[in-house]
């Protein structure tokens, strides 16, 4: 069975206002720290959570129509500009406007995420996971995941050590699985190859990517006879599926073992727009 609907809902605030305390606490010479991967810096992601959390409650709570892509227009390319037009915009503004900003934007966007139906049709398709047609839940949690991965290169960025609670990572982990099939969509193999993804640490769990009825299905277990075993510590697992690992971080930080072949693509796969 697939792994269950989980009700990230209630995590946005708490996680927020920890985002916002961490940045409080920040220095000067901190907001100028670069992140994880890319050009960014800490202030250009703090902007970035700003934009997001405004983008989800002009769109889905006021039902503004917004900006779209032109015609023909590549989805990550408009994105991408997207994302560079607001950053370069909010350069001007000050630490202090920007976590202002954010602390309400965020509390705001908690008060309207409290209150959607999990099993209402998804507003935003999760792109990453293949799935236009998902239910809500999964738009949430992918909604969760951005936050929380944001929050962690700032914090990864400033030296802040890891967030409060583990159970966070432990969901972000969980709805980024549901990458895995969309990835493997391609790719063939036996009917009841399975593939073991093991995860250790505070936020550790084991997920099995199986081959059924010539798909991929992925669900929360330990196979007992896995074609291939993939093996990380969470740390590991949410830099590599938010794409903040270089390949020889992968290689030196991620164990694989039996078939490689059937194993390397949970090493490309990102729950993320790239």
């Amino acid at each position: 069975m697939p792994p269950p609907v989980v009700d990230t809902r209630h995590l946005f605030r708490p996680l927020s206002r920890e985002i916002v305390g961490v940045l409080r606490g920040a220095g000067a010479d901190d907001w100028e720290r670069p992140i994880l991967a890319g050009s960014w810096r800490v202030r250009d992601v703090a902007a970035h959570l700003v934009d997001t959390a405004l983008r989800r409650l002009s769109l889905h709570r006021d039902q503004s129509t917004g900006a779209g892509p032109q015609p023909g227009q590549d989805f990550v390319a408009f994105i991408n500009e997207l994302n560079a037009t607001w950053t370069d915009a909010a350069r001007r503004l000050s630490p202090r406007v920007l976590t202002d900003l954010y602390e309400r934007a965020s509390g705001e966007l908690a008060d309207f995420i409290e209150t959607l139906d999990l099993d209402a049709p998804a507003f935003f398709p999760v792109s990453w996971a293949g799935d236009a047609g998902a239910t809500q839940w999964l738009d949430i949690g992918r909604e969760f995941t951005e936050v929380w991965h944001h929050g962690a290169q700032i914090r990864d960025a400033i030296g802040a050590g890891r967030f409060s609670d583990p159970q966070w990572l432990g969901v972000v982990l969980h709805v980024a699985m549901y990458a895995l099939p969309h990835a493997y969509r391609d790719i063939t193999a036996p009917a009841g190859a399975t593939i073991a993804i093991r995860i250790s640490g505070p936020a550790s769990g084991e997920w099995s990517l199986s081959r059924r009825s010539g798909t991929w299905t992925i669900e929360e277990s330990t196979p007992a006879t896995p074609a291939a075993t993939v093996t990380m510590t969470d740390e590991t697992a949410w830099r590599l599926f938010f794409n903040a690992l270089t390949p020889s971080a992968i290689d030196a930080h991620v164990r694989v073992e039996g078939d490689a072949t059937l194993a390397r693509p949970v090493l490309r796969t990102r729950s993320v727009i790239v």
